[in-house]
């Protein structure tokens, strides 16, 4: 007998059937190696989602382009603008310090970006790591509907409802205003400035423009009510008590 001939016709015999079971157990092991393989990328792309959804709807960080809220905002700070604040039948309020959009008020040329850089800078902006739009503001509420704003008294102080305002927020060696004006903010509108008033444009310089320099309080994106950025700066804001002192407007609000 050719045992050697056997042995080999034995060894040549092919591999067992694993069967369905055993072959459907590697494809699920092979789908989770694959899954964890891409997970990562997926979960940054919900994360950044996720915060892209938060900063639309709840609180957005807003990159601060300039010193005309100086000292109180500096260029370079992260303010995150609370977009509840006014969501629910509230309104601003005198001395609340507010992000909006200038667009037929401060702005009054159409404003064009190629749509991609548009949508990277967005995104960008609503991150809080890129420059806002050239129509977005951060100012200060000075007049609400309804108030009379004048500047100045004989101490150089803005009135408001004939009652002198005192603003210890203030740039350093700044006056109240340089140019004198004296305005009835109609309803729905606000009169704002800006803390550092002389390198801030503002309400008093859009005096002659349609809607006298008054912002539409539905223009308004929200509420600055903290510094993120940097460390050093962190803070929460309050309303100046020196506004309480003001008096309801004549007319509908007295």
């Amino acid at each position: 007998m050719d045992t050697d001939a056997q042995l080999t016709e034995r060894d040549a015999s092919p591999t067992p059937d694993q069967g369905p079971e055993q072959g459907s157990r590697s494809a699920r092991l092979l789908a989770r190696a694959a899954g964890l393989r891409h997970r990562p990328a997926t979960l940054l792309v919900l994360c950044l989602a996720f915060v892209l959804l938060l900063s639309a709807w709840v609180a957005q960080p807003f990159l601060i382009p300039s010193s005309s809220m100086e000292n109180t905002l500096r260029i370079g700070d992260r303010v995150l603008v609370n977009k509840l604040a006014y969501r629910f039948g509230s309104e601003p309020e005198r001395g609340d310090v507010v992000v909006f959009d200038g667009t037929g008020s401060f702005v009054h040329r159409e404003q064009r970006e190629n749509p991609v850089t548009g949508l990277l800078r967005g995104a960008g902006a609503a991150l809080g790591l890129a420059r806002p739009a050239e129509t977005d503001y951060v100012k200060r509420v000075i007049g609400i509907g309804g108030d009379r704003v004048t500047c100045c008294d004989k101490r150089g102080r803005i009135e408001v409802n004939g009652e002198p305002v005192s603003e210890a927020y203030l740039h350093p060696g700044d006056t109240p205003s340089s140019v004198d004006f004296d305005i009835v903010v109609p309803e729905g509108k606000l009169w704002v400035m800006g803390d550092h008033r002389a390198r801030s444009s503002d309400s008093r310089d859009h005096l002659g423009d349609p809607g006298g320099g008054t912002v539409p309080v539905d223009r308004v994106v929200g509420r600055a009510d903290l510094i993120t950025w940097p460390v050093s700066r962190w803070r929460t804001f309050e309303r100046p008590r020196s506004f309480d002192r003001i008096p309801a407007a004549a007319g509908p609000h007295g």
